[in-house]
């Protein structure tokens, strides 16, 4: 599918102004003592100029240095329109025009490097402004370490069991009613322990009286308290 062919107005009228301005170049570096391929290069090196300027222009437009570039450039262009639109005798060029004309090729290959050659920062890349350098506090001399006392907590005192409930007295045993001793047996208990006396010097106690008569313990326990 063919696709329809559109002329745009604007590029027409850039076309014919690039034109007329290339041939305007060309005849005032010619006039001006540059012959042949030189003559043909100033144009060039003016809309090479120019473009530089206005792309850098266009990536950073508070970009100063495109700016006088872009001017520098373009003044050259209406320069050389101006001047070959018979207010100049091209028989008879002056010599300051002579000199610039000269110094053109140096003026303009030191423009393009500045442009070409200069940091750029596209809004992809957002520059940050460097961090202030901010001098170190200055930092107090350390104070001598306050002595650190260890408050010693006194140690648990044991709790002491309670004290056991001191059991009741035992109540005295009911006293024995004394077992009646017979008078006979009562002599011969004496006559015994007189005799035991006699033989070890101690009293004689009531279980050996219990043996000696062979009575229970309860008569042998009665006649001993009478003997005492």
């Amino acid at each position: 599918m063919l696709r329809t062919l559109r002329v745009d107005a604007v590029l027409v009228q850039a076309v014919i102004a690039g034109a007329l301005s290339f041939a305007h170049l060309h005849d005032l570096a010619e006039a001006a003592g540059q012959d042949g391929w030189k003559a043909w290069a100033y144009p060039v090196s003016v809309d090479l100029l120019l473009v530089a300027a206005w792309r850098r222009m266009r990536k950073q437009g508070d970009n100063r240095a495109a700016w006088v570039w872009f001017v520098i450039a373009l003044a050259a262009s209406l320069g050389a329109n101006v001047a070959t639109a018979g207010l100049l005798d091209l028989n008879a060029v002056p010599a300051w025009l002579r000199i610039l004309v000269a110094g053109w090729p140096a003026l303009a290959f030191l423009g393009g490097t500045l442009l070409v050659h200069a940091p750029t920062h596209t809004e992809d890349e957002p520059t940050t402004p460097p961090a202030p350098v901010t001098e170190p506090d200055r930092v107090a001399p350390a104070s001598a370490p306050e002595p650190i006392t260890l408050e010693r907590t006194p140690d648990p005192v044991p709790e002491l069991p309670a004290p056991m409930p001191e059991p009741a007295p035992a109540s005295a045993p009911a006293a024995t009613p004394p077992v009646p001793v017979p008078p006979a047996l009562l002599d011969h208990a004496r006559k015994v322990a007189d005799a035991h006396r006699a033989q070890t010097g101690t009293p004689i106690d009531p279980g050996t009286l219990r043996a000696r008569l062979g009575v229970p313990a309860p008569l042998a326990a009665s006649i001993a308290a009478q003997l005492a």
